[in-house]
């Protein structure tokens, strides 16, 4: 079976992959949606917050693996040692079989067919594949999350008060 997406955009920002790389929260950028897709654009106007599902391109085969430790944890002040290596589908890791993202991020404005949102852990240059609104039917309360995922998050919430969630 053989699946063939094309771009319906592309993600931009002005900052360098090491800088998005290490945000916690994500980046200020836009979505420059191509022309023949515009329109598709009509009434996003308004809703807060955006899925943005895109091919992570910078992502070369022999990266791609089945475990790994959650950088994010290490780059919040854990150890590697601390950090269990697990398989990439309970992480957020872009070495995944599929280098395909899900991205939650801030709708802050439109301008024609250039969204402009914030949260963004996308590099320049990224192809968008799809866009959907975040709304009230997807948001999900009460979540829940492995025993060794909370031990971590306590650790971390030491370390940095100042994280709440990741």
């Amino acid at each position: 079976m053989e699946f063939i997406l094309k771009p319906i955009g592309f993600v931009r920002v002005s900052l360098p992959d090491d800088v998005i790389r290490e945000s916690i929260r994500g980046v200020s950028g836009i979505i420059e949606v191509l022309p023949e897709y515009e329109e598709a654009l009509d009434g996003i106007d308004g809703f807060s917050h955006l899925i943005v599902i895109a091919y992570l391109h910078k992502i070369v085969p022999s990266d791609r693996r089945l475990k790994v430790r959650p950088k994010r944890l290490i780059r919040l002040g854990l150890s590697e040692e601390e950090v269990p290596m697990v398989g990439v589908f309970c992480t957020d890791s872009p070495y995944r079989p599929n280098p395909i993202a899900v991205s939650i991020v801030r709708f802050t404005r439109r301008e024609g067919r250039v969204l402009y949102v914030d949260n963004l852990d996308l590099f320049d240059g990224t192809p968008v594949l799809d866009i959907k609104p975040y709304t009230f039917s997807r948001r999900v309360e009460g979540i829940e999350v492995p025993s060794w995922y909370l031990s971590l998050l306590d650790k971390v919430r030491r370390i940095r008060p100042d994280i709440a969630e990741i």
